[in-house]
């Protein structure tokens, strides 16, 4: 068998990559031949339903297709993978000219593609190695893969840290362009905190021992959350149901959500209105969302003297404060999508959106890997932020060559 390197035309790529020659040298042990290599359907149809249905990334996929799939339409030449462990294809997604051509390969749902079986490729490598991995054209192992480029990243469950399942895009070159890397480690880690979530709350909703579990009614909905972060206006999203807000009950729900113990009519008065209305308007207004959370039926009530949720309620915001209090920063940073309620001028959501942002950068320079603090140094809230910027440097190691432009940006800064 002819080792692949040594059967590419001689120009400067002829010598592969480190991650590439390790993956190929893999392939070759294990007695591959990249010139009769096809991948085989380890699920048959017939079972794939039931398969997928069963597998714990099946509840996230609304967050995948949210982030990626919307974007790989039929013009886009994009598919959008998600693999289990095994390396074996579940769903694909995205330009359905390219599905049919993909298919000459087997790369199809139902396919085996790790490592181990077809050799080099980024949903089998990202695997294999449990790290993101790009890979381009002919470093495929397999020759009937040299026409493509992809780009995956494995998942893991949010507290064993176990592979789950791998989140693969491939199609031509713009499938490893220098953006698709960090879009696909940011899906993945808005994935796990998906997973995450609704862990916490199956656990909230679960009886406790000796007490009956509370009958589910026609009204029975999914635990509501609040999502605030980066929209001047708020969206109540309680599994299917969605309830768009308008700014002032974004701002009240945001602050009832913060405050569970409840708040008096004179103080969320002087929390909401920045121009000194009064507790009489506050009123009418609250009239006015209780009618709101009825229509709804997301569970949610609203009681009075003191102002508080019948139910509680989280809000994506403090989300991101839970994540950061479990030492999960990574998760936090790829889930704080934004400032809460940008365009809030309320003195109570001002502070709230401040709290946020102290809490969020404080946990990246004090215990934040590396590769974290990177990807917060790039968002709006740091990019200008000396502090960060001059931490950044020096926890990178002195040979990083990515030292360079650090240091370029800190004499931009005035540093």
């Amino acid at each position: 068998m002819t080792s692949p390197w040594l059967a590419r035309p001689q120009t400067a790529r002829s010598v592969p990559r480190p991650l590439v020659r390790a993956s190929w040298n893999r392939a070759l042990e294990r007695h591959l031949d990249p010139e009769q290599l096809l991948a085989s359907l380890e699920v048959a149809e017939d079972e794939l339903a039931d398969y997928r249905l069963a597998h714990p990334l099946a509840s996230v996929l609304p967050v995948i297709r949210r982030l990626l799939v919307r974007d790989a339409d039929d013009d886009s030449g994009l598919l959008v993978v998600v693999g289990d462990a095994t390396g074996r294809l579940l769903w694909v997604d995205g330009d359905r000219a390219l599905r049919r051509r993909a298919e000459g390969m087997l790369f199809v749902e139902g396919a085996g593609w790790a490592e181990s079986r077809v050799g080099t490729s980024a949903p089998g490598t990202a695997l294999e190695l449990d790290h993101a991995v790009q890979i381009s054209g002919d470093e495929h192992f397999n020759r009937l893969a040299h026409e493509w480029s992809c780009t995956a990243v494995p998942v893991h469950d949010p507290e064993t840290r176990r592979i789950l399942g791998v989140i693969d895009i491939t199609g031509g070159r713009q499938a490893v362009d220098p953006h698709t890397l960090p879009l696909m480690e940011a899906t993945a880690a808005a994935v796990e905190s998906e997973l995450m979530v609704q862990r916490l709350r199956a656990q909230r909703d679960r009886p406790e021992v000796g007490r009956p579990a509370r009958r589910a009614g026609p009204r029975a909905v999914a635990q509501p959350v609040l999502r605030v972060l980066g929209r001047d206006t708020g969206e109540l999203n309680a599994g299917a149901g969605r309830v768009e807000l308008s700014a002032r009950h974004s701002e009240l729900l945001t602050l009832l959500a913060w405050h569970r113990e409840g708040l008096s009519a004179t103080r969320l008065a002087q929390l909401v209105y920045s121009d000194g209305e009064s507790a009489v308007t506050l009123r009418a207004e609250m009239v006015r969302l209780r009618r709101v959370l009825e229509r709804s039926r997301i569970g949610v009530g609203l009681e009075s003297r003191p102002y508080r949720l019948t139910e509680p309620l989280e809000s994506d915001a403090q989300h991101v404060l839970a994540l950061l209090d479990r030492g999960a920063h990574r998760v936090a940073l790829a889930t704080a999508t934004g400032q809460v309620l940008p365009a809030s001028t309320a003195p109570g959501v001002e502070s709230i959106r401040s709290e946020v942002r102290a809490r969020l950068r404080e946990a990246v320079l004090t215990d934040a890997s590396i590769d974290v603090m990177l990807h917060y140094a790039q968002t709006a809230d740091a990019v200008d932020d000396l502090e960060v910027w001059s931490a950044l440097l020096r926890l990178l190691p002195a040979r990083s060559p990515r030292r360079a432009g650090i240091v370029a940006h800190l004499e931009a800064l005035g540093g």
